[in-house]
This record gives structure tokens, C-alpha cells and sequence, in this order.
């Protein structure tokens, strides 16, 4: 454990987090603050407020954040990278805050795979700890997936981000577990159920119906018995996760299997479904990414590596 070399921030739209880290990204202190909705016009002060014990105690040190914070909702707008991006462009992108010693990376944009904008802001720096904390991935041809609100399913051609496709399973499973007359239980949907594996195993046997074809039966199956209230989440989640999972091996053909950058919970859930559709799958701890790829941030920006 190093002496404190730069601040680290993970600035989303509900919660921020900040980080005191060494040079080798390893973390010393830990705070928490609002994320950039509940932030607007007070970014400068909310961020003085956290971090003054840190800069009392070992005075001035660069920051580097990332997220909604560099969004229209945000401290400045930074301009989205286009790609291919490499991660030295998406370090040299960054944009400074006014004179101050903070820096903010930039979103991720691409056309993708049907001829659509696409855009990412805040996985464009887990996907470079990513490439941190799981070294081979630098190298060849690979698929990364970032499970959440809106998963991503990005390609990564010698450690640089080519394309990705955005599919939006997390909200999609909100709305519909939330608003509509399909589910409307109040049962955690991360648990790994044998519920959750019928759906993939449905999904499976089926792989050509559409998944507006396969949603009904969260209801069908209620109502003549065959599944309860309290599983119908987790058979949401199945249908959901595995059709987007055939999905993106049908888009992304060319690429092997798929590497996973997520929390442990949906982790499990991905390996889950991967198992039972045969899909190769590698796994890099999603809650490590940020600050690794913030670091990896930080260290090109003053010199300290050099990575393609």
C-alpha cells in the first residue's frame, strides 16, 4: 500500500463514489455521495465536501471520474470517443474541469451492428479495468459482457474497443416485472433458482421465437398453475437473459465465447444460463473494474504505462 496518488470517481446518476488510491490503484479511503441527478449546479461544492479530509491531510491530488458526471446532466459534457477507441485515445480524451487537477473521461460511440448509433458512458472505464485486471484480454479477439440497466455486448480486437450493442434487459425486466399484469411479485430476481434455469432451458429449445413471443407465458403459466407469483421473476429473468444471450452469440458469431464484467450475483446468473446454452463464458470481478480502469486512466495520463 502506497502513499495516496489521485482520487478516483465513479460519478452515476443515483450514487457517487470516491476513492483515495496509490498509484497502484489500491484503496485507501472510501466516501459516498449523491450521484449527478441530485447534484445539479453543486457538482464543484459536493465534490470540496467530500474530499476535503483527504486533501487536509495530504494535500492537493488529481482526480479522475467518470460516469453521468461528464454527461448533459453532468460537471461539462465530454464529448464521446468514436470507435474503434484504444485506451490511450480514451485517456488523451478526457477533459479537464475549468484549471482544476480533474479529469473526465468520455463516452464510448460506434455504429453498430445494424447500422444504428449506439453509445455507452461510465463501462467504457470498467472495460479498460478490465483490461487491467485480466491481462489476455489485451490481446486477440474477444466479446465482453456488461450485465445492467442497459447490458452491454462490447468486442474487443487487441485490447481495443471496435463496436458494441447495447440491449436493454435490465430495464426491460423493471418494466415489466414493475408495471405490467405479466408478473407483479415482489420476489428478488437474482435468486438462482430452478425456476430461473426452466426459462434458459425454454429459451433453449426454442431459440428462434422472438421474445415478445416468450413473455406471455409469465402470465399463461400463472393462470393455468404451472408457475407461481412469487417464481414468475425469476422466469422473467430467464426468458430475458437467455434470449439476449443467443442473441448476441447469433450478432457476434465471429467471436468466441464471451467474457462477463459484472457483480458476483449476476455473475452467477450468467453462468447459470451459459451452462445450460453451452456458451463458453470467462468472468472479471465487475466491482473491482471501475477503480481498476480509473487507474489505468490516471497512470496513462501522467506517463506511467503505455498500453496500446
Amino acid at each position: 500500500m502506497g502513499a495516496p496518488a489521485f482520487i478516483a470517481g465513479d460519478w452515476g446518476t443515483t450514487n457517487l463514489r470516491l476513492v483515495l488510491a496509490d498509484a497502484d490503484g489500491t484503496a485507501l479511503a472510501t466516501t459516498n455521495g449523491p450521484g449527478a441527478a441530485q447534484s445539479q449546479s453543486r457538482f464543484e461544492a459536493v465534490f470540496d465536501e467530500l474530499t476535503a479530509p483527504w486533501i487536509r491531510e495530504h494535500g492537493s491530488l488529481p482526480a479522475i471520474l467518470c460516469g453521468m458526471v461528464g454527461s448533459t446532466i453532468g460537471w461539462i459534457n465530454v464529448p464521446y470517443v468514436p470507435c474503434p477507441a484504444p485506451p490511450d485515445r480514451i485517456a488523451g480524451s478526457m477533459t479537464r474541469v475549468n484549471t482544476r487537477n480533474i479529469f473526465i473521461a468520455p463516452g464510448l460511440s460506434c455504429r453498430n451492428r445494424f447500422d444504428a448509433p449506439d453509445v455507452m458512458r461510465g463501462e467504457e472505464t470498467q472495460i479498460l479495468g478490465a483490461l487491467r485486471l485480466a491481462p489476455e484480454l489485451q490481446k486477440g479477439h474477444h466479446l465482453l459482457c456488461l450485465p445492467g440497466t442497459h447490458t452491454k455486448w462490447v468486442v474487443l480486437e487487441d485490447g481495443v474497443v471496435k463496436e458494441f450493442l447495447t440491449s436493454v434487459t435490465g430495464e426491460l425486466f423493471a418494466v415489466i416485472n414493475d408495471h405490467s399484469v405479466l408478473v407483479r411479485s415482489d420476489t428478488p430476481a437474482g435468486d438462482i433458482s430452478e425456476t430461473f434455469g426452466t426459462a434458459i432451458a425454454h429459451v433453449q429449445r426454442f431459440p428462434d421465437a422472438a421474445l415478445s413471443q416468450l413473455l406471455f407465458e409469465c402470465r399463461s403459466r400463472q393462470v393455468l398453475g404451472e408457475l407461481t407469483r412469487e417464481q414468475a421473476p425469476a422466469f422473467l429473468s430467464g426468458l430475458i437473459i437467455g434470449q439476449d444471450i443467443l442473441a448476441a452469440r447469433r450478432t457476434f458469431a465471429d467471436v468466441g465465447g464471451i467474457t462477463v464484467l459484472a457483480s458476483a450475483q449476476l455473475t452467477a446468473l450468467y453462468r447459470r444460463a451459459c451452462a445450460v446454452l453451452n456458451v463458453s463464458m470467462n468472468a472479471v470481478d465487475g466491482s473491482k473494474a471501475s477503480l481498476a480502469g480509473l487507474t489505468l486512466l490516471h497512470s496513462l495520463r501522467t506517463g506511467r504505462v503505455n498500453v496500446a
